[in-house]
């Protein structure tokens, strides 16, 4: 039987890759990690959070994306001048109050006071 001969793929080295940077998570992802890190009894508005996602100017997003993430705090998360939402208000001052937030206002006009 003949002798193996060494081929150079056998004994090249491979270059190693370079590093790069990590991708981004997806969107719905980022606002979930974004939410989640708001500790109890503070806010943050929906541009604040999109800034934390990674993707500034998206608040309308952040928005969408609160409607069918589950499991996170979506309480936490308000409008920029304070206000809450008139569709979802009595609920969420009702879990705000429970956190210590304290609120002002009545029925679906409420605002954070600071």
């Amino acid at each position: 039987m003949p002798a193996r001969r060494k081929t150079a793929s056998r004994t090249a080295t491979k270059p190693k890759p370079e590093p790069s940077k990590p991708l981004p998570l997806p969107f719905p992802e980022a606002v979930r990690r974004a939410v989640r890190a708001i500790p109890r009894g503070e806010v943050r508005s929906y541009a604040q959070v999109a800034l934390y996602a990674g993707r500034p100017g998206a608040a309308r997003g952040v928005g969408r994306e609160l409607k069918t993430l589950e499991n996170v705090p979506w309480w936490r998360v308000l409008r920029a001048d304070g206000t809450l939402a008139p569709a979802v208000a009595v609920e969420q001052a009702r879990r705000l109050r429970a956190e210590g937030v304290r609120l002002e206002g009545e029925g679906t006009r409420w605002r954070v006071k600071r």
